[in-house]
């Protein structure tokens, strides 16, 4: 089955297999993405978190389910990985902004 994303979205899941910077071209100039308890605003801000993550863990993040919820997205997503716990589903709760994303959480 596969799942209908919104283009931002999509672009941010493609783009999750590569860097820093094609991690960041899918957000708003000065978006803001929360993750293990750290908040990350603007595009370099999330290059940087990206591409720390990227050192330390190989993943792949595969959607499983969407919904949305006010003025929000929630994508669940299976991780798999070389990290501990591995595999997790993780949900990751887009606000989006034209074709960009403005805001994301991403939760247990």
């Amino acid at each position: 089955m596969s799942l209908s994303l919104p283009k931002p979205i999509a672009s941010y899941f493609a783009a999750d297999t590569y860097d820093g910077a094609a991690i960041a071209g899918c957000f708003t100039i000065d978006a803001v993405v929360i993750d293990e308890n750290r908040t990350h605003t603007g595009r370099d801000a999330i290059a940087a978190w990206k591409s720390e993550a990227s050192k330390k863990y190989d993943y792949v993040a595969a959607p499983i389910s969407i919904h949305d919820h006010d003025d929000r997205f929630i994508v669940t997503a299976r991780l798999t990985g070389n990290f501990p716990g591995s595999p997790v589903d993780l949900r990751y709760a887009f606000t989006l902004s034209d074709d960009a994303i403005a805001r994301l959480e991403i939760v247990l």
